[in-house]
């Protein structure tokens, strides 16, 4: 995608889908652990909120930290646990591939993970779950391309049942008319509509244009939440390039909501904005990436620093819990691709 392709056609250029989506946790250690080890995602940066550098960002992904792929959470262990409800990101969901959902069940089993039974969802395999602080999370099983674009992270899950990056964000709403609106403005066609009922309303499915996180099910609903620990801080969606990021901007501004100037996030940059019925969104660049500032064979070794706040380092690694990164055995390390 070239910057020209922003300003093709008469509109900005569409979003490819999801690029990472970011969470409240409490506990840092106990969300390691879980997201690390459980459910086998690498941890592609280690380091703090730019905006609370008194805090951890763990960023999750694939094996590369590819677009599409990362979770990434801050763990504030004095917040409450929050109430998903209406204005929210109600459901983040991962691809896995088909045929890996009894693996999955049967290590949520061995590992005491909270699970729901399954669910049929537009044609696709559902299984919903929790992680440690109430998060709710999906696995949703589907043929992965071999020239799908996720590489797998096989440290201690097998290939064959790996998480290939994001399927979908569910969002709950209000109102979601002015919400669908602004999806089509952002380059998301309606694909299909189906009974939800455990909302008690329709579902409608948006699709990007992308193969990872092309997904956004809007849901309506007026169910009371609160944000904390265990709900989405916010979603962010890929804007490939700074030209394609500014046109995205500049068609949300002309529909009255009110973007932020550019922010430089060190491995991306940004912009945000609270969508019509309150969810907090976020407009990504691509570049210039994880693998930047660390090798990729090194990706979340360290605590990595944005440089305006490396020569505050040995205060803030003195203000932050320490924690261990989870190491797989050498067994399981030597036939992780089985």
């Amino acid at each position: 995608m070239t910057d020209e392709s922003a300003n093709a056609g008469d509109g900005p250029t569409p979003t490819p889908g999801i690029h990472h989506v970011t969470c409240v946790a409490g506990d840092p250690q106990r969300n390691l652990e879980f997201w690390v080890e459980t459910l086998g995602l690498r941890l592609v940066k280690r380091s703090i909120n730019q905006d609370d550098p008194g805090t951890y960002h763990f960023f999750y992904g694939d094996a590369e930290g590819t677009p599409g792929t990362s979770m990434t959470f801050f763990p504030w262990t004095d917040l409450p646990e929050g109430d998903v409800g209406a204005g929210q990101v109600s459901r983040t969901a991962f691809r896995v591939p088909e045929g890996s959902l009894d693996y999955w069940e049967a290590r949520f089993d061995e590992r005491g993970v909270d699970y729901d039974a399954r669910e049929e969802r537009f044609g696709e395999t559902v299984l919903p779950f929790r992680d440690p602080d109430g998060l709710p999370v999906e696995l949703v099983a589907v043929d992965i391309p071999d020239d799908d674009p996720t590489t797998a992270w096989t440290a201690f899950v097998p290939e064959s049942a790996a998480i290939r990056g994001f399927h979908s964000v569910t969002l709950w709403l209000d109102d979601p008319e002015r919400t669908e609106r602004l999806l089509r403005t952002m380059g998301l066609e309606a694909e299909a509509t189906e009974a939800d009922a455990a909302a008690g309303s329709d579902r409608t499915r948006f699709v990007a244009g992308g193969d990872v996180g092309k997904y956004v099910d809007v849901v309506e609903t007026d169910r009371q939440g609160s944000s904390g620990r265990g709900t989405v801080h916010h979603v962010a969606f890929q804007t490939p390039t700074d030209a394609d990021q500014s046109a995205m901007r500049d068609a949300v501004a002309s529909m009255g909501l009110r973007p932020t100037q550019q922010i430089d996030r060190h491995w991306f940059r940004s912009v945000y904005f609270r969508e019509f019925a309150g969810v907090l969104f976020e407009l990504a660049t691509a570049e210039p990436g994880y693998a930047s500032d660390e090798p990729l064979d090194a990706l979340g070794e360290r605590l990595v620093l944005p440089g305006q706040f490396e020569d505050r380092r040995e205060a803030i690694e003195a203000g932050l819990a320490d924690v261990t990164v989870p190491r797989p055995d050498t067994e399981f390390a030597a036939n992780r691709a089985d």
